[in-house]
């Protein structure tokens, strides 16, 4: 994926998030001197498998696991300082040295437990389906300018008035919202108080950081959390997450300029899912839906919800095409079609008699959308030992030819197993 003019990489889900991001950073991260991670927080989880061990991290880089590596948090992201810290200890625990690898961005914005309380209360009332992890609230309070940045650390002496007067606020709302929960301001001075003396010496201007890498002609890998139709601006809206998940957000959420991208890598399974409420217009039902979910684990990394399942919709993928700018494709999970018959492929949408080949905006619109499907023969032979193209069946081939087609961008990669060597790269 890096080459001798391709410095810069960014890899985006191309769907609702979970297509497997996490294996595609941690097999390009290899090459890779940094890697950047730039929006989300805490509510991701991407799952890297190497060898027997299993790693779910929600907050961390995935590049961790290279032992070269070194791992950014960049400002756009929304910081969780004890999942962080919590994560960083588990992965010294299982033999993963961290030392002078990771830095935080000391303008990327905390994650309090105030957040949390208020994320959870309010998603009783409106069933959005968040994962409770006060994303959604410290996204606000960055965008309403009351956000408690990593670098407010440095100016203890200021923290319990500007500690009180966020508590005080969240507790008005509570209050609004008929809730009889409260937030503590003793709960969120006592947690500064413990990890600020771990954040700070990680803490640093990580754009400049970045930007120094390049120009020395370092590799950088930007890492994205969820996926493009959960953009708060492009996505299936309200049913999205805080912040930026498209190719755009890697800029804006990391301190360097868009003339610095050299490649954006959009992930898609060779299905479709989504975790929580929202139009998901190839959804499979029934047995169909079971044994996609069964087959392919589909269980939120993070909440270990069952994800709903259906087939791969071209009419999304095109759009995540479109908004991210791909240059190339990674397609997760081919083995879960190992066990089909026949395959499903949407390929467009019909309206009241009207075909339809881009994703329309109205929520009230895509909820009445019938999709068109392609039916495509499967293989019913395991993939999970292919190592090369030439090593899957025709079938299976001649689906990710479909796919590539269908969206007029290549394919680079073809995950068929969970594991790290369980890739293709083409």
């Amino acid at each position: 994926m890096f080459g001798p003019k391709t410095y810069c990489v960014v890899i985006v889900g191309a769907q609702w998030g979970d297509e497997g991001k996490g294996k595609i950073v941690d097999v390009i991260a290899e090459q890779a001197d940094l890697v950047v991670r730039y929006q989300g927080g805490a509510n991701a989880g991407h799952t890297v498998v190497t060898g027997d061990n299993e790693f779910i991290l929600h907050q961390i880089p995935s590049g961790i696991l290279h032992q070269r590596t070194v791992c950014v948090i960049g400002n756009g992201v929304v910081l969780d300082p004890e999942t962080f810290f919590t994560e960083l200890d588990q992965l010294v625990e299982r033999g993963i040295d961290v030392t002078s690898r990771v830095f935080v961005s000391d303008r990327a914005h905390l994650v309090m437990p105030y957040h949390k309380l208020l994320d959870t209360e309010r998603d009783k009332s409106q069933k959005i389906g968040t994962t409770g992890r006060g994303i959604g609230p410290a996204y606000e309070d960055k965008t309403g300018r009351r956000g408690l940045r990593v670098g407010d650390l440095r100016h203890p002496d200021q923290l319990p008035d500007l500690l009180r007067e966020r508590v005080d606020r969240v507790n008005q709302l509570l209050h609004m919202m008929g809730s009889e929960a409260r937030a503590s301001l003793d709960q969120s001075m006592a947690l500064l108080s413990d990890l600020t003396p771990r954040m700070l010496p990680l803490a640093t201007d990580t754009g400049l950081l970045v930007h120094r890498a390049l120009a020395d002609g370092k590799r950088v890998l930007l890492e994205g959390a969820q996926g493009a139709l959960l953009d708060v601006d492009h996505g299936t809206y309200p049913y999205v997450t805080s912040s930026n998940t498209t190719a755009g957000g890697a800029v804006t959420g990391t301190g360097i300029g868009p003339t610095a991208l050299d490649e954006i890598v959009g992930v898609v399974k060779a299905y479709t899912t989504r975790v929580g409420n929202g139009p998901l217009p190839t959804e499979a039902e029934g047995a169909l839906a079971d044994q996609l979910r069964e087959h392919g684990g589909e269980f939120g990394a993070t909440t270990g919800r069952p994800r709903r399942c259906g087939w791969f919709d071209a009419t999304v993928a095109r759009y995540s095409v479109r908004i991210n700018g791909l240059t190339a494709l990674a397609v997760t999970k081919l083995d879960v079609l190992d066990h089909f018959a026949e395959i499903p492929v949407g390929v467009a949408y019909h309206l009241d008699g009207e075909r339809l080949e881009e994703m329309p905006a109205d929520l009230e619109v895509l909820n009445r959308v019938q999709p068109q499907y392609e039916v495509l023969p499967g293989w019913q032979q395991p993939t999970s030992g292919a190592r090369r193209l030439a090593d899957l069946p025709l079938e299976a081939r001649a689906y990710l030819d479909r796919l590539q087609d269908l969206l007029g961008t290549p394919i680079r990669y073809v995950s068929v197993g969970t594991r790290r060597d369980q890739i293709i790269e083409v």
